[in-house]
């Protein structure tokens, strides 16, 4: 199939800005539980009415200290309450936040707030501060800085209180569908980051599609609240996604600024969501937890029945859904129900107890963990999209799951396998193209189409797999994007590096590999007083390996802690053409690399 398209759920085109919601609720359901707020450890909850007033004191401070209807304000944090009204209080003035990566280096942050002429900033604590102020001389139009830490709310609210509350409404009227609602950066081909111009409409689209084809999801038990814990990083189009649906769908919204295990396993059982949505990485964690914990009780080999058991389950069940098996045996169903509260359910508690379902995106999850997860009672919907495409364009629809793919494209969007096996998207998702850079617009929207990059392939139900990448940016299982070129060129400047390929593709980290210069070696030794030794017998060299060390952490320099080399082989022989790693031209051929050095990479990741 080359193919296919689902009809649209959303009857209607979309009306004015995403603040307006706000104010709605508030309206309609001033009572109503919609955030949670962690306060000295407490969460409390935050009604639809105190939400509105938030929002619009806010807004009024903002109004007052000059930000005005279409200036773009960059937003630099972690994932917290604070986000989220700035959001919509600049959204009701018909302003744009431009988010920023928490952890960006100096130079991304001068250039994302150079390329979108950013008038304001707001940053979370002092370091951030300083990063920003240490390239403020190049940031000529940035005028005002805001430290959330510092009381910037506060204050804001305070400057804002002789504004009325007129003005912000009148502003909020003036903003129509097609305006635009964000500009978030994404690694570019080049490796610049490229600002993606996302509108209200898109938002909307994406927000109101999710939540109402996913129904199951975005709802609760009887009785119960639906609720999620937002965990993903804001600046990234999936974390901001998340924050609107739930806005939108009256979903009960709380904030996790930390994604470590060690800080989320705690918060998730804290908050008790009743839905989650996240990376691979996250449900990694959580199954690397559970067995960790059985092997210090001395169960490990229970769990490991667990395990297998759960994945027959999840796959007869699957099978059953799409007619082609009869659903788990008997046997299968007692021995399932044998490990539903010795194993199972302890999984289920980790994350709070009353999580169900769990929407997975960013990057490839294996069969096995979504099977697995199936079988212990939480449904893992796994996804794909762009920050081009305002996050998901595909996702599996609840009664049927495919584990092992991202699922057929989600109603009103339709996916196109081009001739060279590119996927091509086309629905209300899709941006208007990038910011000051009509060339980059032109390469990747074609007639109304959005060439990925990506490679895929559609089954006979129009279900997608992702093949591949046309284009060589990694990304790590926690959904971060980075492009390898610059850093890998870093590395190799240095004299005893010959030559370095970043691995990361579906991996918790970016990590190198990395071949040493024969000459390069061999002055080192030399000025060293040491006699000479093939490059073979100095991969462990611990003055050499340090030496090494000094040439990633200079790299890292060039990029966030998130796009950063965390680790590092150093190879007894080089990539050369007649092994067939590389290309005549002597480009490396990085597919062949990984699987060459397989055993290799698989150490790098070794806890």
């Amino acid at each position: 199939m080359r193919e296919f398209t689902v009809p649209p759920v959303i009857t209607g085109a979309p009306v004015g800005g995403l603040a307006d919601t706000v104010f709605q609720h508030a309206h309609e359901e001033p009572g109503r539980v919609v955030l949670g707020r962690k306060t000295g450890g407490v969460w409390r909850d935050v009604t639809s009415g105190e939400l509105a007033a938030e929002v619009l004191a806010l807004a009024k401070g903002l109004l007052a200290q000059g930000v005005r209807f279409g200036d773009r304000v960059a937003v630099m944090s972690r994932t917290r309450y604070e986000w989220t009204l700035f959001d919509f209080a600049l959204w009701a003035i018909g302003a744009q936040p431009v988010p920023v990566y928490p952890t960006s280096s100096a130079e991304q942050v001068r250039w994302i707030l150079a390329d979108s002429r950013c008038t304001a900033c707001v940053v979370e604590n002092e370091d951030q501060a300083m990063t920003v102020g240490s390239v403020v001389d190049g940031l000529p139009e940035l005028r005002l800085l805001w430290q959330l830490d510092a009381g910037a709310v506060d204050a804001l609210v305070a400057d804002g209180r002789g504004v009325s509350e007129d003005v912000v409404h009148r502003h909020r009227g003036a903003v129509t569908p097609d305006a635009v609602a964000t500009v978030i950066y994404t690694s570019g081909t080049t490796g610049r980051p490229k600002g993606c111009v996302l509108t209200h409409a898109n938002f909307m689209f994406e927000a109101d599609t999710m939540a109402g084809h996913w129904e199951s999801v975005f709802q609760a038990s009887p009785g119960e609240q639906p609720s999620t814990l937002l965990f993903l990083p804001l600046a990234h189009v999936f974390g901001r996604m998340v924050e609107v649906a739930a806005v939108r769908a009256r979903v009960k919204l709380g904030h996790q600024p930390v994604l470590t295990a060690a800080e989320l396993l705690p918060g998730l059982a804290a908050f008790r969501p009743t839905f989650v949505l996240g990376v691979p990485y996250v449900f990694e964690k959580v199954f690397a937890a559970a067995r960790r914990k059985a092997e210090a009780e001395g169960r490990t080999g229970p769990f490991d029945r667990a395990v297998e058991t759960a994945v027959r389950y999840a796959e007869a069940r699957e099978q059953q859904a799409f007619g082609i098996g009869p659903g788990p045996s008997a046997g299968l169903r007692v021995e399932h129900q044998v490990f539903e509260k010795l194993v199972y359910g302890k999984v289920r508690a980790a994350m709070g107890g009353r999580v169900r379902h769990a929407m997975s995106g960013g990057s490839a999850m294996s069969r096995r963990l979504g099977l697995f997860f199936e079988g212990a009672g939480i449904t893992i919907f796994e996804g794909y999209g762009l920050t081009e495409s305002s996050a998901a364009a595909t996702a599996n629809p609840p009664g049927a799951t495919k584990y092992g793919t991202v699922g057929p494209p989600i109603p009103g969007c339709t996916v196109h396998i081009a001739a060279d096996g590119e996927v091509w998207l086309h629905g209300g998702h899709v941006f208007s193209g990038y910011l000051n850079d009509p060339r980059g617009t032109q390469e990747v929207l074609r007639g109304g189409w959005l060439a990925t990059g990506d490679l895929g392939r559609l089954d006979e139900d129009g279900y997608l797999t992702i093949t591949g990448r046309k284009k060589e940016i990694l990304v790590t299982s926690n959904g971060k994007s980075v492009q390898p070129a610059a850093l890998e060129e870093r590395v190799r400047s240095h004299p005893l590096v010959a030559q370095c390929v970043l691995v990361g593709n579906d991996r918790p980290y970016i990590a190198a590999l990395i071949t040493l210069d024969p000459e390069g070696i061999a002055h080192w030794l030399s000025m060293r007083g040491l006699p000479q030794r093939p490059a073979a017998e100095l991969v462990h060299d611990t003055d050499l390996s340090a030496e090494v060390r000094r040439a990633v952490v200079a790299a890292n320099t060039l990029v966030s802690q998130a796009e950063a080399i965390r680790t590092f082989r150093v190879l007894p022989e080089q990539f050369s053409e007649e092994r067939g790693l590389l290309t005549p031209s002597l480009k490396l051929k990085r597919r062949a690399i990984e699987k060459a050095y397989a055993m290799e990479v698989a150490a790098l990741y070794q806890s």
